[in-house]
């Protein structure tokens, strides 16, 4: 199996959304967010040809970047993962990881620094975070025996910029 992880695309500002009043699971993408993303998953669709399944942070900001995601790969089935929330546990999507039925490409839509540390346990099997990843960035992981901390290998790291790059 192979594990594309996704960071949400930029959202508006945490200080300014708390004014009006609503929880930052609201927090939406602002325009210049969904924008870049379209041209990011541009670059990805050159790398990452099809998409099985994609689960994403019940937060309003991942829902909203799992979209532009899933309308570029024909809508593959998703699922709202609740552990790929911000203080998420990395045990659950793990455990989830394992309950997938075999699929080549499975993608997860969440939040730094969760999503770095997933990484990071995923590829060393130790709980730091050195694979951070920007607002829009993603990565690729490939399992080639199973799926279980220090057994992933890491086929590459892309910031934003570089996946526009890339997809012309």
């Amino acid at each position: 199996m192979q594990l594309l992880i996704v960071r949400h695309a930029i959202a508006e500002e945490r200080d300014d959304f708390a004014l009006t009043g609503k929880p930052d699971d609201l927090r939406p993408l602002t325009n210049k967010g969904r924008n870049k993303m379209r041209k990011n998953v541009r670059g990805l669709l050159k790398l990452v040809p099809h998409i099985n399944l994609i689960a994403t942070s019940p937060l309003v900001r991942a829902m909203q970047t799992t979209e532009i995601v899933a309308k570029e790969y024909f809508n593959p089935p998703q699922e709202t993962l609740p552990a790929l929330a911000p203080r998420g546990a990395a045990q659950s999507v793990l455990a989830w990881l394992q309950q997938q039925p075999t699929h080549d490409l499975v993608a997860l839509v969440g939040h730094e620094p969760e999503l770095g540390e997933l990484a990071t346990w995923l590829l060393s099997g130790k709980p730091d975070t050195w694979l951070p990843m920007k607002k829009g960035g993603m990565c690729l992981l490939d399992f080639p025996d199973k799926i279980a901390p220090a057994e992933a290998d890491l086929c590459w790291l892309l910031t934003p910029a570089q996946l526009r790059r890339i997809g012309g």
